[in-house]
């Protein structure tokens, strides 16, 4: 298998990436709803809102920076079906570890696009993901302490 560096990307396979990001958005929503139910505190559960509420915002940020680089709107939803999560436990750790892939799939996108307001945007929500993970990483430990 050849080395690709990370920042040989190109415009239309941040493009792809973008289309990609935003067509998961429905599995995303289904896997916070169901964290959030169960959560077993108030705090856990606020914490969990806020990630899913930042997620719903980069969705919007990758939808209007696609319908502007593209004058299309990104349309249909990943094939992929939904997987319940076993336990609270297992869910955090499915999203520390979905967090972590974000961020390597943002840095991608990052790197194909041009100097400019939507590099700058992806550059904020990579710091969002890096963000999310560490309050997984904390809710992990959390809950480790009490189990």
């Amino acid at each position: 298998m050849e080395f690709v560096p990370v920042w040989a990307v190109s415009m239309q396979q941040a493009l792809d990436l973008i289309k990609e990001a935003v067509q998961g958005e429905r599995n995303d929503e289904l896997f916070y709803d169901e964290l959030i139910r169960l959560a077993p505190t108030k705090e856990q559960v606020q914490m969990i809102e806020s990630i899913r509420n930042d997620e719903r915002g980069h969705n919007r940020m990758f939808r209007d920076m696609f319908r502007a680089m593209t004058g299309q709107e990104i349309k249909g939803i990943s094939d992929e079906s939904y997987e319940k999560v076993q336990s609270y436990e297992e869910g955090l750790s499915r999203a520390l570890q979905g967090e972590l892939a974000a961020v390597e799939k943002y840095r991608k996108i990052w790197f194909g696009l041009p100097t400019g307001i939507y590099k700058d945007t992806v550059n904020g929500i990579v710091w969002d993901e890096l963000k999310h993970a560490d309050k997984y990483n904390y809710l992990i430990s959390l809950n480790r302490a009490k189990g």
